[in-house]
Parts: structure tokens; sequence; C-alpha cells
């Protein structure tokens, strides 16, 4: 595998694909010199794998910005907690009630032997 530095156009991943005939990846970051093309237009293209480095990091550092502002302005998180992730989206997300059952049948089995 191979990624070419700073692609500026599909034509030249199409190019670069064809000419050295191993998988490439397409570091696509934000604020880099490569256009941010979609996954769509990079298949077409020749790209096999798409790398986005950077892009929740920076999401998450704004937020976090936007969250620690608040609070140092204002003395409380109230008004940015609209901005963050509640602990049920997070265990929803994680399926943690399963997990924590799946645990307490396998603990379960374990003190009955």
């Amino acid at each position: 595998m191979i990624f070419p530095e700073a692609v500026l156009t599909l034509e030249q991943y199409d190019i670069f694909v064809k000419a050295v005939g191993v998988p490439v990846l397409a570091n696509i970051t934000e604020f880099g010199q490569t256009p941010l093309f979609t996954v769509n237009e990079l298949e077409q293209a020749g790209v096999n794998l798409v790398l986005y480095p950077l892009s929740a990091f920076r999401a998450m550092n704004a937020a976090a910005l936007k969250v620690y502002q608040g609070i140092r302005s204002e003395g409380t998180q109230k008004n940015v907690v609209e901005l963050m992730q509640t602990r049920m989206e997070l265990y929803d997300f994680l399926n943690y009630h399963e997990y924590e059952q799946k645990l307490d049948r396998l603990f379960k089995q374990e003190i009955e032997k």
C-alpha cells in the first residue's frame, strides 16, 4: 500500500493508481492541499482506502473549546450541555446495557459452579 502526498485532482489519483499497481490510500485531512473529495469520487479514481486522520479530533477540540469558554465566562456548563453526548446516548451507542446483562449471566454461571 502507498499513499501519495498532496494530490490535487482526481485525475492525478487515477494516473497514480494505474502507475503503481498496488493499493492506494488517500489521506484526506482538513486544511491540507488535497481537496476534500468524497469516498465515491476517490473510489471512481481507483483509490482503495481513505483515511480521515484528524476529523473527529478537530471536531472534539472545537466542541471542548466551546464548553470550556462557556464554563469560564458563565461559571457553569449549564448553557453548553446541549453540545454534549448524554450518558444514555453513549450507553445506547455502545450497547452497554446488553453488555452488562451478558456479564451478569456469565458471573452467575461462575457462582453456580
